[in-house]
């Protein structure tokens, strides 16, 4: 679990060892002090400790969520690939990947080719491992933000007679996720937005969907994804993602952008020599093929695809143009719709640890005036993942790639999954409806506590 996730963000976690169960014993704060003293070279001043630490920690993961995570290699991608060299087909697994559309400026930076491009080759030289279908994830994003969207304004209109209705948190980042469930307990997870994630609604596309179209039962195929950071390992490994069934998860290994470039350092692989080869569509031929992004700044834009959808769904106004008030830095800022003087929506852009602790606080407290809050662990959200945006040196983020990445991000032209064909069809033909049992199995999932119950201040007002 270290090389996973020890060392790999820098934020301090506040005092988080006070309600960690945990970490109660002598033998737990030892133990912890050790892990801090391994990432730092130094101790870390009082109770303060790293969060990569503290999650990493025998109190919030199991050995055997340490041994799936460990699984999570290049060497067991490796090992499935050389299974289907073999004469045995009884073995043999139908090898899917999919792209986060975070990763992909990341290699259009090293590549140093356009972002369409940086996919086509990409695409190549995973086909050229023996891969079969490479997707991008951007479809299954649109699915999470349609039901966030919809549960946002559901969670709205019972805001007067459910008191955890508001404020929603988004649900996209499995950092944020494990630290509620692990440190904040109730007094947050019943807060949580309950659809899916896009790697996790990805992961039934492929397993439940695409393998049934290509006529393949779900344990027959062996699921990829590419992402921007390493929590979306120990998010692949969540129970509720495990058919016991078939034994098969919906999400087989995830890789980050960095550990697949080293891949293709390791092959020594030159970029001019890799064909490039359009992505795969979910759909086939049906499918679309050009590379969009949703809104936002670098991440999958909940905040602002559900704040226009609620100002027009609950209000009627439409909104044309996000307008961010930058609050404490860059990282905490608030985007607020009135008419008449009267605030009807006040929703909040939140990342990173440090400005997570100041949320904590003022949940405490009862001081949280917001309706939702966009959550993500990584300080500059998903692009500053620490699976593609450390220095070669290690450590400390490169602002210079990730700027760079920024750039080539917003270059991508934004489409709304309203109105993407594709996602009703899907609706249609897979769920049988979106109102449908098996919408609602299939892209959304509960949260639940592993620490002690945080009661809610009777004066908390939301």
């Amino acid at each position: 679990m270290s090389e996973v996730s020890i060392a790999k963000r820098k934020e301090k976690c506040e005092n988080c060892t006070k309600q960690c169960n945990k970490k109660q014993s002598d033998e737990g704060a030892k133990a912890q002090q050790e892990r801090s003293e391994e990432v730092n070279g130094q101790v870390n001043e009082g109770s303060q400790v790293l969060l990569s630490a503290c999650l990493s920690c025998d109190g919030c993961v199991s050995e055997e969520e340490t041994l799936k995570i460990s699984q999570q290699s290049l060497e067991e991608l490796e090992r499935a690939l050389a299974l289907n060299k073999k004469c045995d087909a009884s073995k043999h697994k139908v090898v899917a990947a999919s792209v986060c559309p975070q990763s992909l400026p990341f290699f259009a930076a090293k590549f140093g080719v356009d972002i369409n491009e940086a996919a086509h080759k990409l695409c190549g030289f995973l086909k050229s491992l023996g891969v079969k279908y490479v997707f991008d994830t951007t479809l299954a994003a649109g699915f999470s933000i349609l039901e966030s969207q919809k549960e946002f304004i559901q969670r709205y209109r019972r805001r007067h007679h459910d008191a955890h209705a508001l404020p929603m948190f988004t649900s996209s980042c499995p950092g944020w996720i494990r630290y509620s469930e692990c440190v904040l307990g109730s007094l947050v997870t019943p807060h949580i937005c309950t659809a899916r994630s896009p790697q996790q609604i990805m992961g039934c596309l492929v397993k439940d969907y695409f393998s049934k179209q290509q006529k393949l039962s779900p344990e027959k195929v062996y699921h990829v994804v590419v992402a921007p950071c390493f929590d979306k390992k120990l998010e692949a490994v969540r129970e509720e993602f495990y058919n016991s069934l078939l034994e098969t998860r919906d999400v087989d290994c995830v890789l980050t952008s960095g550990e697949i470039y080293y891949l293709m350092e390791k092959k020594k692989v030159s970029v001019d020599e890799l064909d490039s080869v359009p992505l795969d569509q979910v759909l086939g031929d049906a499918g679309e093929g050009a590379l969009v992004r949703h809104e936002g700044r670098g991440s999958e834009g909940f905040l602002e695809h559900v704040f226009k959808h609620a100002a027009k769904e609950l209000f009627g106004l439409d909104v044309h143009e996000i307008t961010y008030k930058t609050l404490r830095n860059r990282d905490f800022q608030e985007v607020t719709l009135e008419r008449d003087g009267e605030i009807l929506l006040q929703f909040a852009a939140i990342y990173g640890f440090r400005n997570i602790q100041t949320l904590v606080h003022r949940m405490k407290k009862g001081h949280v005036p917001y309706h939702l809050v966009e959550v993500l662990s990584c300080p500059g959200g998903c692009l500053s993942g620490r699976g593609q945006a450390e220095s070669d040196s290690g450590g400390h983020v490169d602002k210079a790639l990730v700027q760079q990445m920024e750039d080539t991000y917003s270059s991508l032209p934004v489409r709304l999954p309203e109105v993407n064909p594709t996602l009703y069809t899907l609706y249609q033909e897979w769920l049988q409806g979106q109102d449908s049992s098996q919408a609602n199995t299939l892209l959304h999932t509960q949260y639940r506590n592993h620490t002690q119950t945080h009661a809610q201040p009777p004066h908390m007002q939301w």
